[in-house]
């Protein structure tokens, strides 16, 4: 396993955006709620599939009763989210969904995603995962890197986010212990899956 500051990453990125080989690259940022991989993958300037896209919408989770565990491995469309991996993998050109915090909703084909493009990122919680349909996504990747960070500062930004969205301080701080943190305790248990694990701050 590589270990990899974020400027030996964004020096990868830069090598892997130079490409001229067909498909594209398919690399995947994972790391547990908080850990920034939205953050840093927007900074790597590359066409972003956001696995909160494939969020189920709140109605069919009612359905489920799992509205209180959203963002737990079973409350997502693993298949749907493959699939979409797949045509990505034979050069097709997606529009893809992503996840709306405003609305706690996923906005539905809002993404382009080019078929010729050198790197296309995927980041989300559960791309090492191996269970409920997760075990498809890994195989389907080129590499997967890790994001690592200190937990108090991670948790911190969960409940800022969580205050951001409407949540009181109280609320924001159960949230992030009662549905966050058993979500942090499981993807952690991927790590060693990863193919990099990148140091962040």
């Amino acid at each position: 396993m590589e270990i990899y500051s974020v400027a030996e990453a964004a020096a990868r990125i830069e090598l892997l955006s130079q490409r001229k080989d067909g498909a594209p690259f398919l690399l995947g940022v994972v790391g547990p709620p908080g850990a920034g991989k939205s953050t840093f993958a927007e900074m790597l300037a590359v066409p972003i599939l956001p696995m909160d896209g494939f969020h189920f919408a709140n109605e069919h989770l009612d359905r489920l009763g799992l509205r209180n565990k959203k963002g737990a491995p079973e409350t997502f469309d693993a298949a749907g989210f493959a699939a979409t991996l797949r045509r990505l993998r034979a050069g097709e050109a997606v529009v893809a969904p992503r996840f709306d915090r405003e609305l706690d909703a996923a906005i539905a084909g809002a993404v382009l995603l080019p078929g010729d493009a050198p790197l296309i990122v995927t980041e989300g919680n559960y791309l090492l995962h191996d269970n409920a349909g997760w075990g498809a996504i890994r195989p389907l990747l080129d590499e997967v890197w890790y994001l690592d960070i200190n937990d108090d500062l991670r948790r911190d930004r969960l409940v800022a986010r969580h205050e951001r969205y409407g949540r009181s301080e109280a609320d924001a701080a159960r949230w992030v212990a009662e549905v966050d943190e058993p979500n942090a305790v499981l993807i952690r248990t991927t790590r060693q899956r990863a193919d990099a694990v990148i140091a962040a701050a």
